[in-house]
């Protein structure tokens, strides 16, 4: 009877070493999530300090000229004030945004995981145990929660950088420098300047600085690459919520909405089909399957645009709400300084007004470990990739779980390049990445099950500026495949 006594002391003893071991996974895991947040909302911050810094760099620049090359060039400095208020605007839209944001953390308390006593690598506990994946999007509700990311949703990250910081160029511990200068501008909205300024005179004045109701949002400086990912994110916001970026909606949204149409002409009301969008973005291309009838979810990696995303679904009040300025941070390929400081208004439509289908959702998360559950196998009857596939580390594992979560006959519509994220990441070793050719990826999909009802090649283009000198266009693959049922694949591939 002793041993018997002893055996189960000793299960039990094991039984809460494991759970005590999953408990403290839980709570790093959880760490790293809000430091990824903190670093994440930090970038959002530092976004007006960092254009600042920008705009003196241009200044120092220019009284650097010869005298008789600034006479040339005298309308410059008005140029710089100019760029400055186009700043305010964005930093407005920026901090309106992060007002808004209700992060799905607590992060108003030290973390008693910090090892390194450095705040910027600090980090705050959950303050709940919920689920922070997967929430329906509520016109008027909260923003949805989303797990963290620091990616950026990138096909425009090796073009139209010359004059900007590339991703991944920067050291991990460069910061952007602080702006000291507290004077401020009492005219920062008004676009009318003086127009007898003087070329030689330092106009430099402070950028917005961030409301008090920020205040309480841990952040700290980081590396200028984060706060490039927000210029990008203001880029992504014209393709999919301005008028501006109807044309490339057209190229993109509009073939993957016509075969949606084609492949379930009979939508139902009481029951609708079921679509998702992997790399949803900032949500346009899933609102738009849910106004055609469909139980639209997006899937979002980056929290960078799931923070965008869900502020414009949900608090969104009328059209045109929020002016921005996206192509003020690229001095290359402009035709006039007026295309570069072009206002865009934004949102082109009222999403409370889209007429979205009951069941519309954003989930944030990597796409392999949401939808790699076995809860999600043969869920879907459709699934939609823009501009997707090519976000894998493993390409095969992306085709793999879209085969294993689409229903048995489901349609498969994808468009896009493949220009492999991970391919150009030098130095880091335990980066894998898997880049085959569009041969070897249609192979692939063939072995999965799928059937390919529909192939072309369509021209598209990827946060463009429609006024640029450089236009950068892809030749996107675009297929429709069809998911053959179990017993058809299995006997097709025992006749091989």
């Amino acid at each position: 009877m002793s041993n018997d006594n002893n055996n189960k002391s000793a299960a039990a003893a094991v039984e809460d070493d494991d759970e005590e071991a999953i408990i403290r996974r839980k709570k790093y895991e959880e760490s790293l999530e809000i430091q990824s947040l903190r670093r994440i909302i930090s970038a959002y911050i530092n976004y007006p300090e960092a254009a600042e810094e920008d705009v003196k760099r241009y200044e120092r620049s220019f009284r650097r000229l010869p005298v008789a090359h600034k006479a040339l060039l005298a309308h410059l400095p008005l140029k710089y004030q100019k760029l400055r208020r186009c700043i305010t605007k964005n930093s407005n839209f920026i901090f309106d945004m992060l007002q808004a944001f209700e992060p799905p953390f607590d992060m108003s308390q030290d973390d008693e995981m910090c090892e390194h006593g450095d705040n910027s690598s600090c980090v705050h506990h959950h303050s709940d145990d919920r689920d922070p994946c997967c929430e329906p999007v509520s016109i008027s509700g909260r923003a949805p929660s989303a797990q963290c990311s620091e990616a950026c949703g990138g096909h425009e990250e090796k073009k139209e950088n010359c004059c900007e910081p590339k991703s991944g160029s920067f050291p991990e511990g460069l910061e952007c420098q602080t702006n000291t200068h507290k004077g401020g501008c009492d005219n920062a909205i008004d676009v009318s300047v003086d127009s007898d300024t003087d070329p030689n005179k330092d106009i430099s004045c402070a950028p917005p600085e961030s409301p008090d109701r920020l205040d309480s949002m841990p952040h700290f400086h980081v590396p200028l690459v984060d706060v490039d990912k927000v210029r990008c994110v203001i880029r992504n916001i014209v393709r999919d919520w301005a008028a501006e970026g109807q044309k490339e909606r057209d190229q993109c949204y509009k073939p993957i909405l016509e075969e949606l149409k084609r492949h379930f002409p009979n939508r139902s009301e009481d029951s609708p089909p079921s679509c998702l969008v992997p790399g949803a973005g900032l949500g346009r291309l899933a609102l738009e399957i849910s106004c055609l009838g469909f139980k639209s979810q997006g899937n979002e990696f980056s929290y960078y645009m799931m923070i965008c995303s869900s502020f414009i679904l949900n608090q969104t009040q009328a059209i045109g709400e929020w002016t921005i300025h996206p192509w003020i941070h690229s001095n290359c390929n402009s035709l006039s300084d007026a295309d570069q400081l072009r206002p865009v208004s934004i949102p082109d439509i009222l999403p409370a007004s889209a007429g979205i289908t009951e069941g519309f959702s954003m989930c944030g998360g990597d796409f392999v470990e949401v939808y790699g559950d076995p809860a999600q196998v043969g869920a879907w009857d459709a699934i939609v990739t823009c501009f997707f596939l090519d976000t894998a580390h493993n390409i095969v594992e992306y085709i793999e779980i879209i085969s294993k979560i689409l229903k048995d006959g489901g349609v498969w519509i994808n468009l896009g390049p493949l220009l492999y994220h991970f391919a150009d990441m030098y130095g880091q070793e335990d980066e894998m990445s898997v880049e085959l050719s569009l041969e070897d990826v249609k192979r692939i999909t063939l072995h999965y099950g799928f059937e390919l009802e529909l192939e072309k090649t369509i021209e598209t283009t990827y946060t463009t500026n429609p006024r640029s000198m450089m236009q950068n266009h892809y030749f996107s693959a675009f297929w429709t495949m069809r998911k053959k049922p179990l017993v058809a694949a299995s006997i097709e591939s025992m006749d091989e």
